[in-house]
């Protein structure tokens, strides 16, 4: 399907966790990049079981009549859980998912979004950080995980798997029926839209470092990454999937539009 005249032609999903620190800058950031670039957004803004006030800023931008949608996932039970439990609010054909940590400017995510909205729908946009203000050992981390990932997918078609914002038409993300409620939610949507034969289109971005508040991606994650990458390529619920045989609803006559 395609966007109405006037209805969101993006539903950009932001998971917040505690991030009353970041939010002030990176939502009206963002906005304001969409609304210069004539992008309808939808912001839907995730406060996924925060504790801090990030749900009182996302409400407050809502009542300034910023194109935000609050909604609150509770208890926090993953980076995935967040987004999985938002994708039912978003309305517009096109989803995204975008951190709150602001390291991509908000005119990249436009450009990126330009850059897809008028194919047929088979594709996933995302953004590969070329550019990366990472410490060194991250950088080094980042290289295994992405090779290590290459040597199990080598057609997957991203060297940076876990590159957000990541922009994919809602009939490809019905088909894909995601699952992972953790940080393995990106390589799942990768992984899925490989064997879809969505095409991936991969731009080159400048990665800034986090505006404000923390990461909460720990060590740990790393590990995480690796044995859930190891479990899905060998184990069954990859197999699984494949076997139900997912298709993407018809192509639409019209540009960057599918049946949904």
């Amino acid at each position: 399907m395609t966007a109405s005249a006037s209805g969101p032609e993006l539903s950009l999903i932001m998971p917040c966790y505690n991030e009353q620190d970041a939010i002030p800058y990176t939502i009206p950031q963002l906005v304001e990049a969409f609304e210069r670039a004539g992008h309808r957004l939808e912001l839907v803004a995730c406060d996924n079981g925060s504790r801090d006030r990030t749900g009182e800023i996302i409400r407050q931008f809502v009542a300034k009549g910023l194109p935000v949608v609050y909604h609150r996932v509770e208890p926090n039970e993953g980076y995935g859980n967040g987004i999985l439990k938002s994708v039912p609010v978003c309305t517009a054909p096109w989803i995204g998912v975008i951190p709150a940590d602001g390291q991509v400017d908000g005119e990249d995510v436009a450009r990126l979004f330009e850059a897809i909205k008028h194919t047929d729908g088979r594709v996933l946009g995302k953004v590969r950080r070329r550019f990366r203000l990472d410490g060194l050992t991250r950088k080094i981390v980042s290289v295994l995980y992405n090779g290590f990932v290459w040597v199990l997918w080598p057609r997957l078609g991203s060297i940076d798997v876990n590159g957000t914002p990541k922009i994919v038409h809602r009939d490809v993300v019905a088909a894909m029926d995601l699952q992972s409620k953790d940080w393995f939610f990106d390589p799942e949507l990768m992984i899925k839209a490989h064997y879809l034969g969505v095409r991936v289109l991969e731009m080159n971005v400048f990665a800034r470092m986090r505006s404000n508040g923390l990461s909460h991606v720990r060590a740990s994650a790393c590990v995480e990454f690796f044995v859930n990458l190891v479990r899905y390529r060998f184990g069954g619920a990859l197999t699984a999937w494949r076997s139900r045989r997912p298709e993407i609803g018809a192509r639409s006559e019209a540009p960057g539009g599918l049946s949904k």
